[in-house]
């Protein structure tokens, strides 16, 4: 999976079904609105991990790549995740 957009509207549509919370855009700060806390963290991650066939461990959790939707696709798609997201379906 390559398309930002498209993984951004996945994770959106998560917090939409799972928190019952519209996020107004990519770029919205999670933290900074609220909306999310440090409960809605580990369920994030747990999502994350499961959708997209990634494990996140505490070294690569930077609280900056978790503040919008935006920085979490990008975290996927260039951080670490993505590396192991490729070998999974090698």
């Amino acid at each position: 999976m390559s398309d930002p957009g498209a993984v951004q509207r996945r994770i959106a549509d998560w917090f939409l079904k799972s928190l019952h919370l519209e996020i107004p855009s990519p770029e919205t700060d999670l933290l900074e609105t609220g909306v999310l806390d440090s409960l809605g963290f580990v369920e994030l991650v747990f999502y994350l991990e499961k959708e997209f066939g990634v494990k996140i461990t505490l070294d690569q959790v930077e609280i900056d790549n978790f503040r919008s939707v935006e920085r979490i696709a990008a975290f996927l798609l260039n951080g670490s995740g993505a590396t192991q997201l490729a070998e999974r379906r090698s």
